[in-house]
Formats: C-alpha cells, sequence, structure tokens
C-alpha cells in the first residue's frame, strides 16, 4: 500500500500535495515547536479534520516533510555528481556549489530545516532527528564525488569535515538571507551573486595549489 507521502508525489495537484508543501514551508520557517496543524490547514485553505483524514497527526506529517526533503536533496546529489564526475577538484568544487546554492536558494525550507536541527531543544517525545541517519551517507557521498577521498565507504574525518564546512556556509547563507541582506541593504540578485562568490573564494582557494 501506498504511504501518504508517495501518494502526494504520484497526485501534485491533490489536497494532500498541497498540504505537504505548506507543511514544507512553514516547519521551515517556525520549526516543529512553532508550527500548529491549526496554521497549515489555515494556510492550506482546508479545515483541521481534513489535515488530520490526509496527514494523521502533527509528528506523521513532519516526518514525511523530512523524507520528502531529504530524499529531494538525495535526488540532487546525484545529478550534481553526474555533472561533475572526472573534473579537476576546483572545478568540481566550483560546479557543485553553483548548483546546490541555486537549489537550496529555491528550496530555503531545507535549510531552515537543517539550522533547526542544528540548534533548537525539544521536550516533546517525537525524535525530530528523523532521517539524520542519511546524514553520514550524504557528507561522504559528496567527499567522493568532490575527489575528497577515493573511497566512498571509507572517507577519512578530514574529508567529512571539510564538506560539513561547505554544506554549513550554504545552509547559513540561505537561512540568514533575509538578516543578512537587512545589514548589506542588497537585493536578492546581487545577494545570490555575492553568496557565491564568497563561497566558491573559501571553499576553492585552498585547493587550487593542490
Amino acid at each position: 500500500m501506498a504511504t501518504p507521502l508517495e501518494k502526494a508525489r504520484r497526485n501534485p495537484d491533490s489536497v494532500k500535495a498541497r498540504i505537504l508543501s505548506v507543511a514544507r514551508k512553514l516547519f521551515g520557517q517556525y520549526g516543529f515547536q512553532g508550527t500548529t496543524t491549526r496554521m497549515i490547514a489555515r494556510e492550506a485553505g482546508i479545515d483541521i479534520s481534513t489535515l488530520h483524514y490526509h496527514w494523521g497527526d502533527k509528528g506523521d506529517l513532519f516526518e514525511a516533510v523530512i523524507h520528502d526533503l531529504n530524499d529531494e536533496t538525495r535526488v540532487k546529489l546525484i545529478e550534481i555528481e553526474k555533472k561533475i564526475k572526472g573534473k579537476e577538484l576546483t572545478t568540481r568544487i566550483d560546479i557543485a556549489l553553483d548548483e546546490m546554492f541555486d537549489f537550496l536558494y529555491e528550496n530555503p525550507e531545507i535549510s531552515n530545516h537543517t539550522i533547526f536541527r542544528y540548534f533548537t531543544q525539544t521536550t516533546t517525545d517525537l525524535d525530530l532527528n528523523i532521517g539524520l541517519s542519511s546524514v553520514p551517507e550524504y557528507i561522504s557521498d559528496i567527499a567522493y564525488s568532490m575527489g575528497l577521498s577515493e573511497n566512498r565507504r571509507e572517507v577519512s574525518a578530514e574529508a567529512q569535515i571539510k564538506v560539513i564546512f561547505m554544506m554549513n556556509a550554504l545552509h547559513n547563507f540561505v537561512s540568514g538571507e533575509t538578516f543578512f541582506r537587512s545589514i548589506l541593504k542588497i537585493d536578492r540578485d546581487e545577494y545570490r551573486r555575492l553568496a557565491k562568490e564568497t563561497l566558491k573564494f573559501y571553499n576553492i582557494a585552498p585547493y587550487k595549489s593542490i
């Protein structure tokens, strides 16, 4: 039997898919604790009973959101790996940063969720670390794809922390856009350009002499 997430993906115009889309955005903006099912129902233009009919309780919907974001990220990483395969290291990093920034910038809830999971502590019984078991795999895959490791299954801590540095910088630039732009007093296009330029400067420069 198909899961609610699978059903939503099969029919992107359905009520179920609309609820999922709204939940992604609101959980990303306010976190699990700050988002209520009533907020999601109101934003989706439905009543609360309809939300529960399609997704169960808030924890079920949150879990579906995390799996959806993880799967979407995995697909993008595979796409990037195909583009950078065989290229020299600095070119790989340049392309990967460019592609990942654009992807995250268009899907800011991914970075927002990641930042929330870095810093938010909860007293609920819900395991908000849903999907974290896949993070080491992501990190290892990225390290291998970028040429920081010769073996996908045996990636050193040194290589992994370099990937963590890159990903953390990406998430912070995307999630912090509104705050940073208010300081810099620039529009979105200029922010996007400067963020990419800065990311590449600090992540590519150390490898130019390798």
